[in-house]
Formats: structure tokens, sequence, C-alpha cells
């Protein structure tokens, strides 16, 4: 392993190397500020999509019910990421305070989808689980709104706010 292996995204790094690091995260779509690639959010956009089709066919709830949560790494791992390691190593570098907020959004995001589905699974009418997809909805898109802030290097205080409500 080499020395710079357990270093911060960029923090740690100085100079040439800081330099040569920013720009394979840049050019993998990975944000060389924060370590953290936005196409995790694809993962929480999928089910998204999934919550706001059932209204309109409350059928999708089954395809909902197939949507499991997953962790940056898995993701990455199970994706067809072009630079899927490089994001799941720029991750793991990520500073921890950075990375911390980001893992307490993106764990509130399972909470939330996966009581979701808890509930749809124990409920027998359409009009409940169109209720349950529509809230769902409601508080899950400020959450992925403010997983984006992090990723892109965004205010604490914005996303503390959205935390909060």
């Amino acid at each position: 392993m080499s020395s710079t292996a357990s270093q911060p995204a960029t923090h740690a790094r100085t100079g040439p190397e800081a330099a040569a690091w920013a720009e394979r995260l840049r050019v993998a779509n990975i944000n060389p500020r924060t370590g953290l690639a936005t196409d995790y959010l694809n993962h929480f956009n999928e089910a998204v999509m999934l919550l706001e089709m059932i209204p309109d066919m409350p059928e999708c709830a089954e395809d909902f019910l197939t949507w499991t949560p997953l962790s940056y790494a898995e993701h990455f791992t199970a994706s067809n990421f072009k630079a899927r390691d490089l994001a799941i190593e720029a991750y793991e570098k990520a500073e921890p305070s950075v990375r911390a907020q980001f893992d307490n959004i993106t764990q509130t995001l399972h909470s939330i989808l996966t009581a979701v589905g808890t509930a749809m699974r124990e409920v027998e009418k359409d009009e409940t689980r169109v209720k349950l997809a529509e809230q769902a909805t409601l508080w899950v898109q400020p959450l992925i709104a403010a997983c984006g802030g992090v990723i892109h290097g965004g205010a604490d205080a914005d996303v503390d706010t959205i935390m909060a409500n």
C-alpha cells in the first residue's frame, strides 16, 4: 500500500500529487473537493421514480418493493460506472467530516425508504400505498438535494437546515 492510501481525498496531498489526484477525480466525474460522486444519487432517484409512478399505477408498488438499500461502495461495485474503483477509493479517503455528513443523510434516506417499503407490504389498499408513496417522496426529495449539496461541497448550514426539517 502506498503512503498516500490513507490520506483524505485532497486535503493531505500537496503539489503535483494533489493536482494529479484532483484531475483523476474530475475526469471520472467525482468531486475533487469532497471525493464523492453524484452517480450514487441515482440509487435514490430510482426509488423516487418508482414512488412517483404509484399514484397513477398502484401496481408499481411491487416494483418499488424490489428496491434495496445499497451503501456507496455496494452501489459502485454493482454499477457500470467507468471509474467505480476510483469512486470507492475517493469515498474512503474523503474528509471524515464530509463523509460523516454524507453518510448521515444517506442512512436517513435508507431508513425512510425501508420503512415505507415495510409499511407498503403490510397494507392491502392501493389508496394507502399511494399515500405512503406521496409522503415518502416529499420526505426523500429534499434529502437527495441535501446529499447532492454535500457531494458538491455545499454550505453545511444549508444541509443542516434540510436535515432539521
